[in-house]
């Protein structure tokens, strides 16, 4: 190919016509792309989120759809004060800004108080084990109760007056007794003694020596006079 047809191929309208269809091709993916991604994104876009705790769920979910955001329950509490269903938690706190149709997961309140299975403590451990164990779980506990028994030894739980055994659920707004031994011997145990044996026989103790009683003789009346 000689040179001026090279340099000659450079002022043809075909190909500058493909150069210009695939400049514009590339503008308009990347304009695309730039506004698409905002778009996808709500980039610019911020909304305040409403306060919604201590709000029934029903009232909640309501305003939140309402300013664009959704709702989810992730846990459950208890407050005693409260009603049930109503906002304990939300998250993210109220006043943050996030964009449209963000999630915002709240705890709401339980209908009742939650329960505790009640472990093996009974008989079966000290009572510093026992209240450590007990308070670890959420239990609340009272004075000990100290009963007739092995000092520190625990030997029954009550709840409003009642005994309780291990497995049993309990509410948390209850208090646990323990019942606690001090030491002390309950006066209706039996105590059997035994004497000891004395050493003082030497080596013929156990033994007993055979022996007759002789009565005295009678005299007779001849001999006495």
């Amino acid at each position: 190919m000689k040179q001026s047809e090279f340099f000659g191929k450079f002022k043809s309208w075909y190909l500058w016509g493909n150069l210009l269809a695939m400049f514009m091709v590339v503008l308009a993916v990347g304009i695309g792309v730039r506004y698409g991604l905002d778009v996808y994104t709500h980039h610019g876009e911020s909304i305040e989120i409403p306060n919604v705790k201590h709000r029934q769920f029903a009232d909640a979910e309501q305003i939140l759809k309402n300013a664009g955001l959704k709702i989810e329950v992730v846990d459950t509490g208890y407050v005693k004060s409260l009603p049930a269903n109503c906002i304990l938690e939300q998250s993210p706190a109220p006043g943050e800004k996030v964009k449209s149709g963000h999630v915002i997961t709240v705890t709401i309140n339980a209908s009742h108080s939650p329960t505790i299975t009640l472990p093996d403590v009974i008989d079966n451990s000290s009572l510093r084990e026992a209240m450590a164990k007990l308070s670890a779980m959420g239990f609340k506990l009272g004075m000990p109760q100290y009963i007739a028994g092995e000092k520190d030894w625990v030997y029954g739980i009550l709840v409003k007056g009642r005994h309780v055994v291990a497995g049993d659920r309990i509410s948390v707004e209850e208090t646990l007794i323990i019942q606690v031994g001090n030491g002390l011997r309950d006066g209706e145990d039996s105590v059997d003694y035994i004497d000891p044996v004395s050493s003082d026989y030497g080596d013929d103790e156990g033994d007993i020596d055979d022996f007759e009683e002789v009565p005295e003789a009678e005299t007779s009346k001849g001999d006495s006079e």
